[in-house]
């Protein structure tokens, strides 16, 4: 089956290459030499040159000096920090020395800021850019799982590794609240999106890839940007002829590291330890006939030894991903069009028997239209389409629920299915495993191949923009106007059918055969049944109206202004309440004016006035403001530092709110709650034996009009750094006060007969930390380029107030914790012997013994309780990530790798998930290598004294004892590519052709190796995926 899909693979690039020569005209190319210099004759070092419409490019040498092989139809386009980028074409001409203009309008990129964009040198705020060809190097469908590491300021980490449900969470500047809604608002093409949403995103179709960190950046957010902002802008086409780009890849994907589980015969021994090191004269669950039989193979039936991993897994599966674009245009029309087909794979076997395939089977097919017209010489609209749709295909509960089934297994109990005996030699059904009189266990394999769940999933958006420019009534004045709809869908539909389970009723060892017995005749089914899932629909529109000036006076001051009226309207179509059948609605007035000084110094005021109906109208609407200053002391007119080519300094200060302090299900807080049919508030009336109840009424939640937005307090400090033109560096320091945090009261005491949980805007917390990065850029020669880059993350949070019980110890209190911080008790070892136990405090979570788990008893009471608990570990959410990789090239080959890091977070083995021989749950290798025994009375051993039933009452609490330090690094992505001469793909007027390798989650290194650490305490799930990957992209 692999092999048919690398074959087809390689068929689809080999019909891909013909179809493109088909193309094919003739033209000469040659080698264009030549210097680059500036205005006043300096060669210029490190100048890109770039051949029009491709990739293939060079960097002057020291000397200024460059040579590049081109066509005599081709350009070349010259671009250096600071100066005018040129673009020439070539003819025949094969000396050509360039002479580059500065100018300050082309200094740095654009990126994209709030409702606009600004050239980066202009920032005053704290806006971080991706490079999209960075996220290309990481081989995934899920654009989320690609932020983690290359950008400064995102706190990121991924739990699962299952196709659909691998989305990353993400942070911008970590977690900020202990509210509702922690993560970042995420607009693509100036739209309020989902995680979901970015997930699908492509990167080949982004223009502008910005995250906006502090207060002047956010604030026109008002009540959206407290937690930051992403925002997306796709590319639209441009003035030229038309270019057909093309990427196909195909990836083989295997888990980064899958649980090592004990072997049978020691999964049967250590189960009998388990019984009697807790009760000698326990009777014990495995024979020693049964454990022979089972090492010496006799029949795997009669005495199963089960690998349910080899049984249930494939060690690899594929993924493909094709995207097809084409862009171009004239003076009055110029249009980006693309279309993608991803399709991804899970790794679990699907039986021949069933004429279904229940593995998981991900496709999304993603369609992008922009075009642009020009009205008038001064009017230009924009018609933005795009449609993403999820077509999904997968076991009835999911992969991670599958992989949990394997660990909760029992390995020698009975096989995943039986071959057929002499009664059972013509059923039709497949003849599962089980044990008992009747269906007494999940079998994992049952479960899997028994049938298959089908969702659909499809966003719909469509945008329209006019822009007028007024500079006929006032020079540098314009308007614009955009209206959005989208429109979401989703249903699902599973079919199955009832497994039918047996067991061996009789063996005959001498024969070496058995008879099976039925355990559920009457309720198994060899036919297709069904269950219709969920099924959701919605819709949203949305109207910007905005007014845009600026001007330059006497080319020494520059002013601009902003001014934008946005509203928002989304409704819910399938809701099953009234809260969620009412359209939620936003509407504000947000504003920006900011001035700047011979390119020297910058100042910035912004503001965001928004209203939500999810408050009284006494607190519905808010005013967020912010402002910043920037001196850029490089363009002073007494700095001479030659060395020093950029020198800015930075500060910002403001206050942006968010208004998701509850989910769609608690809305309107200044309205009661009131449930008209409650049981809880019931009467009985009439005669005995004949009572009549009714219902009574009960307020679930009281009214509160004071109850509003958080509002985040935010300050941000920076400088940037640029030497010889070749690094760059950026820092920033940052704080915030996050206040009215919605919360339950815990102050209010009962003695007040007020059953429902009071609930205002008390919470209170701030965070701070440094974010920054590191480029570097340099050439040997003229054959040789070296890219370094790096980028560092630090942030921590910290409670100021929190509604809780007065405790009597003041280590209980959350004030001063971080928010991700976890309590729990201090475990000193285990037990020595009864002894040490008599002699030590009672420890208050079941019975123990020697070789289980020793407390610390925190507040010296002699007894062990959940008043020991103090704050322990690191929080869960990393306080930092960083990232840093190197890429090179020489000629025609480039090679690039990124390792991406994490430190200061905990995470916790779930004691009660991984309690060997509990519920048939599996022993883990590592707990059968290092646990304590009367033969290894080990102290520190990984896991305390085995149990054959419940071992974790005692190791249950949270403890020092499962935790472990969450820190890794791990290298993320590695890439080599070649990029033929042009004197090969000038006969198929092909501008650009380049082949590729690339590998993701390649390795890892941390102290924990039990499951990839990144998992956390999830470990149990579907696992991180490693992948392998080939691709090649052409333009024409």
């Amino acid at each position: 089956m692999k092999n048919k899909h690398l074959l087809f693979f390689l068929k689809g690039i080999w019909l891909t290459f013909l179809l493109t020569i088909s193309f094919g005209v003739i033209a000469q190319s040659n080698i264009v030499k030549g210097k680059v210099l500036d205005e006043k004759g300096e060669p210029l070092p490190g100048v890109t040159i770039t051949v029009g419409g491709s990739t293939k490019g060079v960097i002057t040498d020291n000397e200024g000096s460059y040579a590049i092989e081109v066509r005599s139809t081709d350009e070349l386009t010259f671009s250096f920090i600071g100066f005018a980028t040129q673009t020439i074409k070539v003819n025949n001409q094969t000396i050509l020395n360039v002479t580059l203009k500065e100018d300050v309008s082309e200094l740095e990129e654009v990126v994209v800021i709030g409702f606009g964009k600004q050239k980066k040198t202009d920032l005053v705020g704290s806006v971080a850019s991706i490079n999209t060809q960075e996220l290309k190097k990481v081989s995934s469908s899920n654009m989320t799982t690609m932020l983690a590491g290359n950008i400064a300021g995102i706190i990121s980490y991924q739990r699962s590794g299952e196709p659909g449900a691998d989305n990353a969470d993400f942070f911008i500047r970590g977690v900020t609240t202990f509210g509702y809604k922690k993560d970042p608002l995420i607009l693509i093409d100036g739209i309020e999106v989902s995680r979901t949403d970015l997930a699908r995103m492509q990167p080949d179709d982004i223009e502008n890839f910005s995250i906006m960190k502090d207060a002047t950046s956010t604030a026109v957010y008002g009540a959206r940007g407290a937690n930051g902002v992403i925002s997306i802008t796709t590319k639209e086409g441009k003035e030229g002829k038309l270019n057909i780009s093309v990427r196909v890849e195909n990836a083989f994907t295997t888990p980064t590291q899958n649980i090592e589980l004990a072997d049978p015969i020691t999964y049967m021994k250590l189960a009998n330890e388990a019984i009697l090191t807790r009760d000698p004269g326990g009777a014990t669950l495995y024979s020693l006939t049964k454990i022979d039989n089972t090492q010496a193979g006799t029949n795997p039936y009669a005495y199963p030894s089960t690998d349910w991993h080899k049984e249930m897994f494939e060690d690899y599966a594929s993924a493909q991903r094709i995207n097809l674009n084409a862009s171009g245009g004239g003076k009055v029309a110029r249009y980006y069009l693309a279309a993608t087909f991803n399709q991804d794979n899970g790794n679990l076997k699907v039986n021949k028997r069933n004429n279904f395939n229940s593995n998981i089977q991900l496709k999304t097919y993603s369609l992008r239209s922009n075009i642009n017209f020009n009205l008038t010489n001064t009017t230009e609209a924009a018609l933005r389409l795009s449609t993403v749709i999820d077509d999904y295909t997968g076991p009835i509960n999911g992969g991670t629920a599958v992989y949990n089934q394997v660990v909760h297994s029992n390995p020698v109990l009975f096989p995943p299915y039986y071959k057929s005996d002499k009664a059972n030699i013509l059923t039709n059904h497949i003849l599962f495993g089980n044990y008992g009189k009747d269906v007494r266990y999940i079998n994992p394999y049952a479960e899997m191949v028994k049938g298959y769940k089908d969702y659909s999933r499809t966003k719909i958006d469509a945008q329209f923009e006019l822009k007028q420019d007024l500079s006929f009534i006032t020079k540098g004045l314009s308007i614009r106007a955009l209206f959005n709809t989208s429109r979401y869908s989703y249903f699902d539909v599973s079919r199955f059918y009832n497994p039918f389970y047996y067991n061996i009723g009789f063996y005959d060892r001498t024969n070496d055969t058995y008879t099976l017995a039925a355990l559920n005749e009457t309720t198994g089914t060899e036919y297709l049944g069904y269950n219709e899932g969920l099924k959701e629909v919605s819709s949203s529109t949305y109207i910007e109206l905005m007014s845009n000036y600026n001007r330059t006076f006497n080319d020494d001051h520059v002013i601009s202004g902003m001014l934008v009226y946005i509203m928002r309207n989304s409704l819910t179509g399938n809701a099953g309440d009234l809260q969620l059948s009412l359209p939620h609605r936003n509407i504000g007035l947000s504003g920006r004016t900011t001035y700047s000084y011979q390119g020297k110094y910058f100042g910035e005021f912004n503001f965001g006035y928004n209203g939500s109906e999810r408050f009284h109208k006494s607190h519905r609407f808010g005013f967020f403001p912010s402002a910043g200053f920037a001196w850029t002391l490089s363009n002073e007119d007494f700095w001479d530092v030659k060395t020093i080519t950029n020198l800015k300094f930075r500060g910002t200060y403001g206050l942006v709110g968010n208004d998701a302090i509850g989910s769609d299900y608690d809305r309107f807080f200044y309205l009661s709650n009131v449930d008209m049919n409650n049981a809880r508030r019931s009467a009985r009336f009439g005669f005995p034996n004949s009572y009549y109840g009714l219902n009574g009424v009960l307020i679930t939640r009281n009214s509160n009009e004071d109850i509003t937005w958080e509002i985040a307090k935010k300050t941000n400090l920076g400088f940037e750094l640029g030497l010889w033109n070749k690094l760059t560096l950026e820092a920033d320091y940052f704080n915030e006060y996050r206040s009215n945090i919605l919360m339950d009261r815990a102050s209010i005491p009962t003695t007040m007969g007020i059953t429902t949980v009071e609930r205002a805007n008390v919470g209170e917390a701030k965070s701070s930390g440094i974010d920054g990065s590191l480029d570097f850029t340099t050439t040997i020669g003229q054959s040789i380029w070296i890219k370094t880059r790096g980028n560092f993350t630090y942030a921590t949070s910290e409670f100021l107030v929190y509604e809780e019980p007065r405790y009597k110890e003041s280590y209980r209190q959350h004030v001063g914790l971080s928010l991700s911080q976890r309590t729990g008790l201090i475990a000193e070892r285990l037990f020595i012997d009864e002894e040490e136990i008599a002699n030590s405090p009672v420890q208050s979570y079941g019975n123990y013994m020697a070789g289980d788990i020793k407390y610390y008893d925190v507040n010296g009471d002699g007894k062990i309780t959940d008043a020991d608990a103090v704050p322990i570990g690191y929080p869960t959410d990393p306080e930092i990530i960083y990232g840093f990789g190197i890429s090179a090239g020489y000629e025609n080959v480039d090679f690039s790798c990124f390792f991406q890091g994490s430190a200061r977070s905990s995470f916790w083995i779930d004691a009660v998930s991984t309690s060997p021989f509990n519920n048939e749950t599996q022993l883990l290798k590592a707990y059968a290598d290092s646990h304590w025994s009367e033969d290894n009375r080990d102290l520190y051993a990984l896991w305390p004294r085995l149990s054959s039933t419940i071992n974790y009452n005692n190791s249950s609490p949270n403890s020092t004892w499962f935790m472990r330090n969450g820190a890794f690094l791990r290298l993320k992505s590695m890439e080599v590519g070649y990029t033929p001469p042009l004197k090969w793909l000038e006969k198929f007027h092909l501008s650009n052709i380049r082949l590729y390798l690339n590998g993701t989650n390649l390795l890892s290194f941390s102290r924990f190796k039990l499951w990839d650490i990144e998992m956390g305490g999830n470990g149990l799930g579907y696992p991180i995926q490693k992948s392998y990957n080939i691709g090649i992209t052409a333009s024409f």
